[in-house]
């Protein structure tokens, strides 16, 4: 039957709470720094809670179905959303649960590769690419993006080279859609990336958590489904596109070429994800679209804001619209700050935002921006790092 909710129109998730509701927030965006500061760090959306999954957390404690996660309807949700959204076809069959998107990129690379064995990956790029494998005993091998921030194939074939130099496993944990920066994976790139994983015998697993969040006119292409992809991993989760950080869970789809290593994986001992981020991640997909679909016009206004307001109060900032994300990445070496851009508007503007060098090679000099807030946040943070940097 056609969800009845499919045609509703909602509000803008973006601008039904206050600052002062949102301050009365207790997670860590809201909680680690001073009152006076507008955060714009960590990727939290400063929204309510959608329907659907409100409704479904609410009944599981009214009822007490507080134990433990069971079934299928999490893995059968993920796939009819990605017939839906993406036209593209995978299994359950395909999919095993895991507790988070980062335990499960994590466990499949120590799965594929060997203590001391390198993962490649593509800077600047998500902090916990490195800290958790690095931890994980892995050497972190780094292919840095072009300047604007796309793949660079010939960087790629070097790095895959020479992490499989001398008989070696290797892998690469890829971001699909990139954080930070929102760029957004062609086909024909990621057909490219399969093609170099084959020849070098290298196993590619890709991120895929920020998948739901591409802008109109924007595409988001699976790993899993580009020719000669079939060996690689994805790992998905619905907590970036519809704010669940707070009670994670995530999915390991293995390519239709990957099912032995899937199923090792699947009967190896391994932490699974919490009953809550199941029932809330299975409301997210079924009925959760109506939301995403408010908020993504949301966002995509907020992206061109951000334009106009670096414009207009950071001239000699470089700030590149992103094709997906709500994750954004300014450069910001032409203000001439002689510091580290994220602690100078800490300090000097009340505005926190992410330290760039924390995301590996290139990102010296550059702060990533969460514009997943209401407009006038936005605006304000803005306003006051331009006024910061021309203190008289």
């Amino acid at each position: 039957m056609p969800d009845p909710a499919a045609d509703t129109v909602l509000p803008d998730p973006l601008t039904t709470l206050t600052l002062a509701q949102l301050r009365e927030r207790t997670s860590a965006k809201w909680r680690r720094y001073d009152a006076d500061v507008l955060p714009l760090w960590v990727a939290e959306m400063d929204v309510e809670l959608a329907a659907p999954i409100k409704e479904a957390l609410e009944r599981a404690v009214a009822t007490g179905d507080l134990g433990y996660a069971s079934g299928t309807a999490y893995t059968e949700a993920l796939a009819g959303f990605a017939s839906r959204r993406w036209g593209w076809d995978v299994s359950p069959g395909q999919m095993t649960t895991v507790a988070d998107v980062i335990t499960g990129y994590t466990d499949i690379l120590c799965l594929l590769t060997e203590p001391g064995e390198q993962i490649v990956v593509n800077p600047p790029v998500y902090p916990p690419f490195y800290s958790y494998l690095k931890a994980a005993g892995r050497r972190i091998a780094e292919a840095p993006l072009t300047e604007d921030l796309r793949l660079d194939l010939g960087t790629l074939e070097e790095a895959f080279a020479s992490a499989t130099a001398g008989g070696h496993s290797a892998a690469y944990l890829l971001c699909n859609p990139h954080n930070p920066g929102g760029t957004a994976h062609t086909r024909e790139e990621l057909e490219q990336v399969a093609a170099l994983a084959e020849r070098y015998g290298v196993r590619v697993v890709a991120d895929e958590i920020h998948a739901p969040l591409f802008y109109a006119g924007e595409t988001f292409v699976p790993y899993l489904s580009v020719a000669g992809g079939e060996r690689g991993f994805s790992v998905m989760a619905a907590s970036k596109a519809w704010n669940l950080a707070g009670i994670p869970a995530a999915i390991v789809i293995g390519g239709t070429k990957a099912q032995d290593d899937l199923a090792r994986y699947g009967n190896s001992a391994h932490h699974g994800p919490t009953h809550f981020g199941t029932l809330a991640q299975t409301a997210a997909y079924e009925h959760g679209e109506p939301w995403l679909d408010a908020l993504l016009p949301s966002l995509d206004r907020n992206r061109h804001l951000l334009a106009t307001l670096v414009e207009e109060h950071l001239p000699g900032a470089v700030y590149r619209l992103p094709a997906a994300t709500y994750l954004t990445w300014i450069d910001c070496r032409g203000l001439e700050l002689d510091v580290d851009p994220s602690a100078y508007f800490l300090e000097h503007a009340r505005v926190a935002l992410n330290s760039g060098p924390t995301f590996g090679t290139g990102g010296a000099g550059h702060v990533r921006v969460n514009i997943a807030t209401h407009p006038d946040i936005l605006t304000e943070a803005v306003r006051r790092m331009g006024a910061s940097t021309h203190r008289g």
